[in-house]
């Protein structure tokens, strides 16, 4: 946010998972008023928005908006085609896991960018981790860079004034671990998350949702209210 502007407040990517979940409660302390963006792109893991909806009233966000793309068919992933199979092998090094969905982070940023720039909002927060993200492109610092370098191209504020959106991916150097304990500190409920893939009432244990979770409340040594210490075998 450019802080001597005209520009104030945040929105946050809200998914209802753990990572998500940590933003909102960093954006809500330090650049409010904070609203949450919900995006249902066709990911068969719809339980977070429960999870989503739960976390915005937990936080009292000042508007919670949940956006509904049909477009689902139109993306090869596993995420988005229940006829393919989840990984369930954990981090996958060299290689982009098939639960990739094709220019996803473009696709909500572009959004939230409207929805920004329509309510004079400084920054967008996103949950992307770089350490244990699977290897996803658009999770690299690179990446948030350039995007951040579009919000003075592509907007009425930055072509008139000069403004920009930050682009804020606070966890981006964390680990699992490292989220859950800078959580811990600022109270994040994770009771309230989600992080399964699979799309059921009760989590897998085994798709790399599952294990990313369960190895980061392993390591930080606290059991995981919603899932249980021993969620995973990861």
């Amino acid at each position: 946010m450019n802080r001597g502007g005209s520009l104030r407040g945040s929105v946050v990517l809200l998914s209802g998972g753990m990572d998500s979940a940590t933003c909102l409660a960093i954006a809500s302390h330090d650049r409010p008023p904070v609203h949450a963006l919900t995006v249902l792109y066709g990911q068969r893991h719809a339980r977070e928005v429960r999870a989503a909806r739960a976390l915005a009233r937990r936080y009292q966000v000042r508007s919670h908006v949940i956006v509904r793309l049909p477009i689902g068919p139109l993306l090869d992933s596993s995420l988005t085609r229940p006829s393919r199979s989840l990984p369930t092998a954990g981090p996958h090094r060299g290689r982009i896991p098939s639960t990739y969905v094709p220019a996803r982070n473009t696709i909500l940023l572009s959004i939230a960018l409207g929805y920004a720039e329509s309510h004079r909002l400084g920054a967008i927060y996103l949950g992307a981790n770089a350490i244990d993200y699977s290897g996803y492109p658009d999770c690299r610092p690179e990446y948030f860079r350039a995007f951040e370098r579009l919000t003075r191209l592509a907007t009425r504020i930055g072509v008139e004034r000069g403004e920009r959106v930050r682009i804020l991916a606070p966890l981006l150097s964390l680990s699992k671990a490292d989220i859950v304990r800078r959580g811990d500190r600022l109270g994040v409920p994770w009771d309230l998350t989600w992080s399964c893939y699979a799309g059921g009432l009760r989590p897998c244990g085994r798709c790399d949702a599952c294990r990313l979770r369960a190895r980061g409340f392993r390591a930080a040594r606290r059991p995981d209210p919603l899932f249980g210490f021993r969620s995973s075998r990861a």
